[in-house]
C-alpha cells in the first residue's frame, strides 16, 4: 500500500537529521516524501539536498521566504503548496508530517495494517512523547485517543478528500477529527511501543515559548466553537500535567482573551453544533465512553456514504 508524506518545514536544522534518518529506517518507506522548505535561512536546504540526493523517494520544493516562521494556518498553506503540485490519487494514504520527530522503525507499517484491518478508520497516529530536560525521562503529551496528532496526521486518502482536507486556521488538527466523526469515519491514536514517538519540539511550545503556544491553542479552541465549560475542564486537566499549571492557564487565558476580543469563529455552524454535543457527552460520560457511543451511532452515516 502506497503512502505520501507531505512535510512543511522552516529552519529545522537542529532536529531534522533525526527525523530524516527515522523515516529512511522505516520497514515500509513512503512512496514519496514531499518536503516543502518554507523559506529556511539556516542549514535546512543543504541538509535536504543531501538526503534527496541519497534517497529517490525524497523530493524537495521551496517557497519564498516570508521573513518569519508561521504556525497554524501558515503550516497548512505550506502543506498545500506541495500537495497541490502532485497527483494524490496515486496514493492510498496521505500524511501531514513534521520534521522534528523520532519514529520507531515499524511506525508506518503498523498504521497501515490497522487501517487495512478496519476500513472505517479515516485518520490515525501513534502518541507523542518528549524528553524531560532535567531527568531525560519520556513524558507523554497527553493526546486523546479520539484524534490523530497534528505532527503526524496519517489519513486514508478517501477520508481526507471526504472531509475536504484541512481548514487553514490554527485548530485545523482538531477540526479535521471532528469532521471525520461527523461523516462516520473513525479518528484514533494508540499508545503502544511500535507507535510511541519522540517529539523533539514539544506540542504547543511555539517559537516564542510554551505560554505563547498554549495561548494559541486556547484561541484555536475558541475558533473551533468549544464551549467555555468544556474549555475550563480541559484547562484544569492540562494544569495537572507538565508544564504544571502554566500550560492549562495559558490555554484558558487564550480562549477568554479571544472571547473578550470577539475574534471570528468557525463558520460551519452544523459542525460546531456536532462538536459541542460531543464535548457535552464527554463531560457527562467521559471521553472514552462518549467517543465509543458516537462512533457506533455514526456507523450508519459511514455506510451510507461509502455504499
Amino acid at each position: 500500500m502506497s503512502y505520501l508524506l507531505v512535510t512543511p518545514c522552516r529552519n529545522e536544522a537542529e532536529f531534522m537529521r533525526v527525523t530524516l534518518d527515522s523515516v529512511v529506517a522505516q520497514t515500509v518507506q513512503p512512496s514519496l516524501w514531499l518536503i516543502v522548505d518554507d523559506g529556511s535561512t539556516d542549514a535546512t536546504p543543504e541538509i535536504l539536498a543531501e538526503y534527496a540526493a541519497r534517497h529517490s523517494f525524497i523530493q524537495v520544493v521551496t517557497r519564498n521566504n516570508r521573513g518569519h516562521r508561521s504556525v497554524g494556518p501558515g503550516v497548512i498553506e505550506a502543506f498545500y503548496y506541495g500537495y497541490d503540485q502532485i497527483n494524490a490519487s496515486q496514493f492510498d494514504y496521505i500524511c501531514k508530517f513534521d520534521l522534528d520527530l523520532d519514529l520507531p522503525s515499524r511506525y508506518f507499517e503498523v498504521l497501515i495494517q490497522r487501517m487495512q484491518d478496519n476500513p472505517r478508520i479515516g485518520t490515525c497516529s501513534g502518541k507523542a512523547y518528549f524528553k524531560d530536560k532535567k531527568t531525560g525521562h519520556l513524558v507523554s503529551e497527553k493526546c486523546g485517543d479520539e484524534m490523530s496528532v497534528g505532527m503526524t496526521k496519517f489519513y486514508r486518502r478517501e477520508c481526507f478528500e471526504d472531509i475536504g482536507g484541512f481548514v487553514r486556521q490554527v485548530m485545523w488538527d482538531g477540526i479535521d477529527c471532528h469532521k471525520c466523526r461527523q461523516l462516520g469515519w473513525i479518528a484514533i491514536s494508540w499508545d503502544e511501543p511500535d507507535l510511541k514517538f519522540i517529539h523533539l519540539r514539544p506540542m504547543g511550545s511555539s517559537q516564542q515559548g510554551i505560554f505563547t503556544g498554549r495561548m494559541r491553542h486556547g484561541f484555536g479552541q475558541y475558533f473551533m466553537g468549544t464551549s467555555i465549560l468544556y474549555m475550563m475542564a480541559s484547562s484544569v486537566f492540562r494544569m495537572l500535567h507538565p508544564p504544571y499549571f502554566v500550560g492549562g492557564f495559558a490555554m484558558l487565558w487564550g480562549y477568554i482573551k479571544s472571547m473578550l476580543q470577539r475574534k471570528p469563529r468557525f463558520e460551519d455552524t452544523e459542525l460546531v453544533g456536532f462538536i459541542r454535543s460531543y464535548q457535552w457527552q464527554c463531560l457527562i460520560k467521559g471521553k472514552a465512553k462518549a467517543t465509543m457511543a458516537l462512533n457506533a451511532e455514526q456507523e450508519t452515516v459511514w455506510k451510507n456514504r461509502c455504499s
